[in-house]
Parts: C-alpha cells; structure tokens; sequence
C-alpha cells in the first residue's frame, strides 16, 4: 500500500496517488482516520424547536452509520447523543417525538434529554450500577446560527483503537479538532449574514447520486480553473480573472467575483472585501462540507462516501432573501451540479487507467486541491 505523501511546494508537488481513490481499503481507513475526528452537518435548530424535541438521524448514513439523537430539554438547552440504550444496544427514539424523557421500548430503562440515567426495573440486585457508562454517550455539539454540527471524536478517547469489521487491523484514533479550529475563518469572514434566520427550503433541495470517490467530487468544488471549461452559465456571470483561493487550516475561501450589474452582496464596511462586488463566497472545510453563501442564502453542500467509487451529495438550500433567488452566481445550480458530476465521472473512469498515476497542480488555480490532497495525506498516515 502506498505512503500518502504531497509536497508542501505546490510548484514541485504531485497529486496524491490515485489509490485513494479506488482502494476499498483507503475507503475504509479514511472511515476513522478522516470522518471520525472531524465535524459533520447534523441540521438546523427547526429539527429540535420546543422543549421535550426528539430528532433521531443516522451521522453520515451510509458510512459512518452512527444512529445519534438531538433533544431539546425543559429547560430549551440542546443535545446530542447517542441514540443506543445502554442496556442492550436497543435504538432508544425510532422517530421524532416529544417527550420528557427517553424510555427504551426493549426493557423500559429510562433517561432524562440530556442522556443522565434515571432507572432500571428489575436491576436491584445488579453490584456497582448504575456507573457512568450507563448514561447515554453525549456528543459535542457545536451551533452557528440554526446550523448544528458534531463529531464522534468528542466522544470517545484518542489514542484507543478502533477495528472496522471489514478492515481487521487495529486504527489508533485520532485526536479530536475543536469546532473553532474548522470553521472559525468562514464565522470571522461571512459572521454578519443573518444565519439565525436562514429557512430551510426542501423545494429547492435534491440529492444526487455520483458515480465517483468522494474527494473526486471535493477537489472538483476546490479549483475555479475548469470553470470556463465546464460551466458556461456561471462563467457569464463570474470574473474568472478575479477569481482567488484563500488557504486556512482546515477550511479554505474561494472569493467569487460578480460583473458589473449581477446580483452581488451589500457588504458591511467593517467586512476585509468592502468595496469588491462579491457575488459568492464558496468556502469549504474540511473533509466534505461545502458552504455557498450568495445574496439569497446558502447552498451547502455535503458529500456523503457510500463505495470507493460512489458518493451522494446533499444540495440543501437555506433562504434569508427570497427576493434575490435566481440570480447572480446563485442561479442554475441544478445545471452546474450536472455538470460537475459528468466530469468527476469521467474522471473516475480515467484514474483506473494503468497508463496514470499523478498530476501536477497549477500554481495559480489549484492551491485549494492542493492543501486538501495534504490534508488528505496527513490525516492517512
């Protein structure tokens, strides 16, 4: 198996080996060492409006398969948790409810919303229970606005190991990433939209079946230079010569450019781009997560693995100013999604080609998927 390696110069470096993106055992690795440590998109606060709220949802379906439970408590403070009784692994919500408590429908053990151990019939005679393990598992929960996010690092232990069921070697787990180190810049950058009251528009949302790896369809999203290869309509209404890419950590901006007379932001004098007509700030952090925001919105994105070859991705669409859909960078995105999937499919095809094995970056275009093959890279090793 090779070494992931990627050369911090993005003058010298190669891409990463095209065995990440075909290798089920790299799938399978990057299961625990990409997805488990990082932050992952649960919703928005509507899930969970009232008091006694209950929103079972399975963290990544599909790949991670985690079963977990948003609850609201009495006193309208939020939760994430595990939604497996620790009993006898039961599922303790099938579907969203209001409760004041959590009973398991197996053996009747009863919990509060914020996952404290109440009781248990029939355990009298048990020794040293109840202990902590028998709460329920609580999750970091990290909010921006209505939007939600959490991961599984938080709750469990670095430097344990994890055994895949399909991947017998043991997996040492990584340390956790605070919430602040992944989306901080995009906070600092765009903090001023109104994101506490973004609605959420299931008209204007789809899903897509990708026949590609999933960090095929990510590094598509992390360079502007096929733009005005592959997208048309949105390159009528960007300025390809002033499209730039900023690096962070873990996150990175790529600062969408409108013409002159497109739909473009209002930006607030204190903003570092007052005075620039900024029709779109297309940032993404790390591993899968793709936030659009434009005069209308946000379009975020998420890229869920289903196979090393196969990915979903999650179009959904939030509204604060209904008045500017259909505009600008904003508008077409079913044509552009389209687009980009015919592409990262073809491309998928083409890495299997015994005749290829790395590329090079451009200097001036590419530094987004450069820094996320590095990421990649550390991350694996």
């Amino acid at each position: 198996m090779p070494q992931f390696s990627v050369d911090p110069d993005i003058a010298k470096a190669k891409t990463i080996s095209k065995d990440f993106y075909i290798n089920q055992r790299h799938f399978d690795d990057a299961r625990e060492l990409i997805f488990a440590p990082t932050w992952q998109f649960i919703g928005t606060t509507d899930l969970v409006k009232e008091p006694g709220d209950c929103y079972p949802f399975t963290l990544l379906d599909g790949y991670l398969n985690e079963p977990l439970l948003l609850t609201r408590d009495k006193n309208g403070q939020l939760h994430c948790l595990s939604n497996v009784c620790t009993h006898r692994g039961n599922l303790m919500v099938y579907e969203p409810c209001r409760n004041n408590q959590l009973r398991c429908k197996y053996h009747g053990r009863l919990f509060d919303l914020d996952g404290q151990f109440r009781s248990m019939p029939e355990f009298r005679e048990v020794e040293n229970f109840p202990t902590e393990e028998d709460n329920l598992k609580k999750l970091p929960l990290f909010q921006w606005g209505k939007l939600l996010f959490t991961s599984l690092q938080g709750a469990r232990k670095a430097g344990t190991e994890s055994i895949d069921e399909n991947n017998p070697t043991p997996t040492a787990i990584p340390e956790a990433i605070p919430a602040e180190t992944m989306f901080s810049e995009m906070i600092n950058r765009v903090g001023w939209l109104p994101m506490d009251k973004i609605q959420y528009r299931p008209d204007l949302s789809s899903d897509y079946l990708v026949k590609a790896n999933w960090a095929l369809y990510c590094e598509n999203y992390l360079e502007g230079f096929h733009i005005p290869f592959v997208h048309a309509t949105l390159n009528a209404v960007l300025d390809f010569g002033e499209y730039t890419t900023e690096v962070y950590k873990y996150s990175n901006l790529q600062l969408g450019i409108g013409k002159k007379g497109d739909s473009c932001f209002d930006l607030p004098a204190n903003s570092p781009d007052f005075g620039k007509q900024v029709s779109a700030y297309y940032f993404w952090v790390f591993p899968n997560m793709m936030f659009n925001f434009y005069p209308w919105g946000l379009s975020f994105n998420l890229v869920q693995p289903l196979s090393a070859d196969t990915c979903k991705v999650l179009f959904l669409s939030y509204v604060y100013d209904e008045s500017k859909l259909g505009t600008g960078a904003g508008s077409g995105l079913d044509t552009v999604e389209h687009e980009d999937e015919e592409v990262v499919q073809m491309v998928q095809k083409g890495i299997r080609s015994r005749f290829y094995e790395h590329g090079r970056y451009s200097v001036k275009h590419e530094k987004g998927t450069h820094h996320f093959h590095s990421l990649i890279a550390s991350f694996m090793r």
